[in-house]
Parts: C-alpha cells; structure tokens; sequence
C-alpha cells in the first residue's frame, strides 16, 4: 500500500513541522518576554541610578556642583538637608521663620544657617526634625556640630498633643531603611519635577531664600490684610487662666528640652515671634486673653532655666501695630526678619529673667488695651 505509507509520512512531517513552528513560537514569545523584562529592568536600573545620582531630596548626599536643584518642598526635602548639608547653624519652626534669608545670619553672627522650616509646625514637628540635626551619624555632624539653632516659639501650638504632626510625614525619606526608598528613587513626581524641570528652566532655588513665602511687597498692606482677616466668633465663657500650662509642660518636656538639656554646646536662640495686633484680638475674641499670658510666662520661665537659652520677646514692638508690615494678621514682611537676626546678633529684645519676662507681657498688655480695635473695625476694607 504505497499510497497509505506516503499519506501517513507526508501526515508525519506535518506533524513534526507544527511542533517545530509551535515551538518556535513559543522561544519567540519567550524571548519578547524575556526582552521586555530586561528592557524593563534597565530603565527602572537607569532611571533609579540617576535619581540617586542627582537626588533632589539630598536623601544621599550633598548637592552636585552647577545642578539647579529646586527646594520647595519642606516635608521631603528637609530630612535629607538636615542630615548631609554643610552647616553649624538651623532655623526650626513654622511659616514665621521662611522669610530669614540665611546670608544674613553669615554676615551678623559668621553662622552656616540652614532654614529647616515647616509651615504650620507642631512642637512634635520640630521635634521631628531636630532628631535628624543632632543624629551624630550623619554627614552633616559628622562635618562640624551645631553652634546654634535659632527656633520660632509658636504659644499657639504649645497645647496640642505631643504627637500631633501638621502633615503625615513620608517615613522613607526620614527613616535609615533602604528597602523603602523604592519609594523616593522610582517616583515620577521626582523625576519630572524634581530632575527634568530644573534642567530644563536651568533655574535652581538660592537656598539662602528657600521657601520664602510666595506674597510679594504689594500684600504686606493693611488693605490686604484686612480684607482677608476673619474676625472669630466671641467666646462667652472665658478660658481658665491655666488651661494650656499642663500641655505645654508636656509638649517642652517631650518634644523641645531634650535636646537643650542633651547638648549643652549648642547655643538655642527661642524666639517669640511678633504677631501682628489682629492676632492679639483674636486671643480675646476667644476670651483667653489671661490663658495666653499665662502661657507665655509659663514657657519663658522654663526655658530661662538653661544657661545654653537665649530667649527673645518680639510681640510688643510698635511695629506690630501697623498692619502695613503684614500680609495677614501673623505673617511679617522679611525686614523684620533680618531685624530679629539683628537682636539675635546685638542682645536687643533678649529677656534673661522671669521679672524681665513679666516687665514685657505688662507692656505688651497695655499695648492690647490702648488699640483701638473699634476704629479699625469701623473701616470699610
């Protein structure tokens, strides 16, 4: 049967012919697959590689000479310039201390100052913050150690809970794990924002004005500021004169004076920012006028007690009084700023006492009394 015996050969090599084709299929998609992993692989490699090269968060290592690094970003960026920036200097505190500009703590009091600010910060905030500026394991200590920190003393803030934060913080950026920074090195937001951008508008930030407030010399004006202010409801009840003591006990005991008491060679410059009048109104709106003072004369005496504090009052100057050095009703224009770094370097406005401290609410109490709160009001804005 001839015809049967080539039928089933011809069947056979059909047959072998499509496990040949099959198999062959198979390699092609096995190499495709094998070839979109590596290709995969070596663009997440080059591009990991070349965020941990520039890194704009400073999570490695120190600024790369000529690169325009953007700093605009105070809860990411802020770690990584605590712990690898070359300086024997910090500012710590809320959106009061963005407008320093830190060539003038250079040319006062011949510091390298970084301004490590968080707008909105709580004691816990600094706290934060302050653990990585004194981490004895990190470049920048490991450079030089801190002479001085000049820290902004929020008495609004000083009653809320010791663990409350203003913002989640992105632990890969604060802690010391590797495996998490995933996270920060294959981040589009980095790459584009962070590394594509600034090459492109070859624009960096002068880190002397870093995170300088975004209001221009036109809304530091009493129009401005009173067309925003929201007058708060009055309280009928008044707040008890040691309301806020206990909390702000804890709040110093837990999250500021450990690291007073824990480095004794670093001079801390405590600071009393100079809200403007508005603020004070708002205090009495909500009838706590007493608790405020109280306050005030709590934290001063138990920072007073430490002989590495210099503790400054700058509520009661007469610039607080006119509106037109305000862009809201606690936000100064910068020329007050460089006034403090000023005092800071001169002594002016330095309390060394609980008298002096009480000499200074007296004054700013009859400053409160003597405003006319009611012709401001009366005003059209």
């Amino acid at each position: 049967m001839p015809g049967k015996k080539n039928r089933q050969v011809s069947g056979s090599n059909r047959n072998m012919e499509d496990k040949n084709n099959v198999t062959r299929e198979k390699n092609r998609y096995r190499k495709l697959f094998i070839a979109f992993w590596a290709v995969l692989i070596a663009v997440i490699v080059v591009v990991g590689g070349i965020v941990v090269y520039v890194d704009p968060f400073f999570h490695y290592h120190r600024p790369l000479e000529g690169f325009p690094y953007v700093v605009d970003n105070q809860l990411s960026q802020n770690p990584g310039m605590a712990r690898n920036m070359n300086y024997n200097s910090c500012i710590i505190g809320s959106s009061m201390t963005v407008n320093f500009d830190t060539d003038d703590f250079k040319e006062l009091m011949g510091l390298d100052t970084l301004k490590l600010s968080y707008s909105g910060a709580y004691p816990k905030d600094d706290s934060n913050i302050l653990s990585i500026v004194f981490d004895e394991e990190s470049l920048a200590r490991k450079n030089s150690p801190v002479d001085a920190v000049f820290f902004a003393m929020d008495i609004p803030v000083m009653a809320a809970d010791k663990e409350t934060v203003k913002y989640e913080r992105p632990e890969y950026l604060y802690d010391n794990n590797i495996f998490n920074d995933v996270k920060y090195v294959l981040n589009k937001d980095v790459i584009m924002q962070y590394i594509f951008r600034p090459i492109v508008q070859k624009k960096g930030t002068d880190l002397s004005e870093a995170y300088f407030s975004w209001w221009t010399p036109d809304y530091y004006n009493i129009q401005w500021v009173m067309h925003t202010y929201e007058e708060p409801d009055k309280a009928l009840e008044e707040v008890p004169a040691d309301a806020m003591i206990a909390q702000s006990g804890v709040n110093l005991d837990v999250n500021i004076l450990p690291f007073v008491e824990e480095h004794p060679e670093t001079e801390f410059y405590f600071f009393f920012p100079p809200y403007s009048i508005l603020y004070w109104h708002n205090v009495m709106q909500d009838n706590s006028l007493n608790a405020t003072m109280a306050q005030y004369r709590y934290v001063a005496d138990r920072l007073l007690q430490y002989d590495n504090v210099h503790l400054f009052y700058f509520q009661n100057m007469e610039e607080v009084t006119d509106l037109n050095n305000y862009a809201d009703y606690s936000h100064y224009k910068p020329e007050i700023n460089r006034y403090m770094v000023e005092c800071f370097a001169n002594g002016e406005h330095e309390i060394t006492s609980s008298e002096e401290m009480d000499l200074e609410l007296t004054k700013m109490r009859g400053i409160i009394d003597e405003f006319d709160f009611d012709e401001l009001f009366s005003q059209e804005w």
